[in-house]
């Protein structure tokens, strides 16, 4: 009789699974993903939180199982929590299992503290809180996703990777505006960045696509969803970013404004009357193409420009004309480009967004292939032609992935 290697039981039996949690205001997303092969066990949405009528959808993707839907009402986050891990249970993937390793959390804001993941303890759940009046709309969610975790599994590593961290790397000279010094400092006023998950995924990812290290390629990554923005990424490392000390700077987005005129807030408040609370609600939610056109689904837009709708056609001209600034403002600070890397669901998918946003920028040598660009696909590609001097990509996100990763990193070690 052959006795089992001890050391070759205790590493089958290693924990390697990672759930991954992004906690909303409303809903909660997650993902179980074995770190193993880094595939995806399962994933699932509650939405509507709070409200009469909520709705968990849950997919079991390890065996190709169909999505299961309830609807009903679930109060808080901690209810939504325990129905996904109900969910998961129903597939023998519940939160108890012995293989999960770790829960990772995204957090949005982590200041100039938080430049990696960190194993969330008390001393690091109280830092993401004392972040909260720079993340208003995110950190509380966070942390209530946090502490309905804690409370199921309160031995279970948990881990903070935080969508400000890769822009840390960005120079004083990028990320600091130009007012009063002590007053930016007193308040934490600066420029953070955010989707870093997206842009060090995707420049990653990117470098890969051309064959190379990322230390040794410059990239421009514009992640491109309902919410925007740009990168320019030298060697790996972060150096500037288009979204400041909150998601509302920069590109034009589905509800933002992107980048405007400070002095219009207080000609809102002195001429119309507005509070912060009503101009803080227009340009976050009631403005970017939502506001010069009525729509922020970039396909409903390009059907109304195909039929002439001149409203539509105003909001895509103003849509790509931002794009092209910025494509060209981070030119200029690379000085040199290898690549810019289209990603996001807009980005991803809008073969018009990219032929409008490259079209006319040849003298920086970019330019896009009309085939390859009209090629729908979901693995990393080039769309640019074997003439051009800089490689134009579109480079599918995977920002869950990109946690997991970190997580597992980090607790592993």
């Amino acid at each position: 009789m052959t006795t089992p290697n001890t050391e070759d039981t205790a590493a089958a039996r290693k924990p390697g699974r990672v759930l991954v949690l992004n906690s909303g205001s409303s809903s909660v997303k997650y993902q179980l993903l074995d770190m193993d092969d880094r595939s995806r066990l399962a994933s699932g949405l509650v939405e509507r939180i709070g409200e009469e009528t909520s709705r968990l959808v849950h997919t079991p993707l390890a065996g190709g199982g169909e999505p299961r839907e309830r609807e009903g009402r679930i109060a808080d986050h901690d209810e939504a929590l325990k129905a996904a891990a109900e969910e998961l249970a129903a597939d023998g993937l519940g939160l108890d299992s012995p293989e999960l390793a770790a829960i990772g959390h995204r957090v949005v804001h982590g200041g100039l503290r938080f430049t990696e993941p960190a194993v969330i303890t008390d001393e690091v759940l109280k830092e993401i809180e004392r972040l909260v009046p720079v993340a208003p709309l995110h950190n509380p969610a966070n942390i209530t996703g946090i502490r309905t975790a804690q409370a199921l599994r309160p031995d279970l590593p948990q881990v903070a990777v935080f969508d400000t961290a890769f822009h840390t790397t960005m120079p004083e000279y990028a990320a600091r505006y130009a007012i009063d010094v002590e007053t930016a400092d007193a308040h934490r006023i600066r420029r953070y960045g955010f989707h870093g998950t997206s842009h060090a995924y995707v420049s990653r990812k990117a470098a890969e696509l051309l064959g190379k290290e990322p230390a040794d390629v410059n990239v421009i990554v514009l992640h491109l969803g309902n919410g925007a923005s740009a990168s320019a990424v030298a060697g790996g490392r972060c150096v500037e970013t288009s979204m400041g000390l909150t998601p509302l700077e920069g590109l034009v987005m589905g509800t933002r404004s992107g980048d405007i005129d400070p002095a219009v807030t207080f000609h809102l408040k002195r001429v119309a009357g507005m509070s912060a609370d009503e101009i803080d609600v227009l340009l976050n939610k009631k403005s970017g193409l939502v506001g010069l056109c009525g729509d922020n689904d970039m396909r409903e837009i390009r059907r109304r420009v195909d039929e002439g709708d001149e409203r539509a056609a105003l909001a895509f001209d103003i849509y790509v004309h931002r794009l092209k600034k910025y494509i060209g403002a981070y030119a200029a600070v690379l000085g040199r480009v290898d690549a810019v890397v289209f990603t996001a669901g807009v980005g991803e998918n809008s073969a018009p967004v990219r032929e409008a946003a490259i079209a006319g920028l040849e003298e920086l040598g970019l330019a896009v292939d009309a085939d390859l660009n009209a090629v729908r696909s979901g693995v990393p590609r080039l769309i640019s032609p074997d003439y051009a001097r800089v490689a134009v990509a579109v480079v599918p996100t995977d920002e869950e992935l990109e946690i997991a990763v970190q997580t597992f990193a980090l607790v592993d070690n």
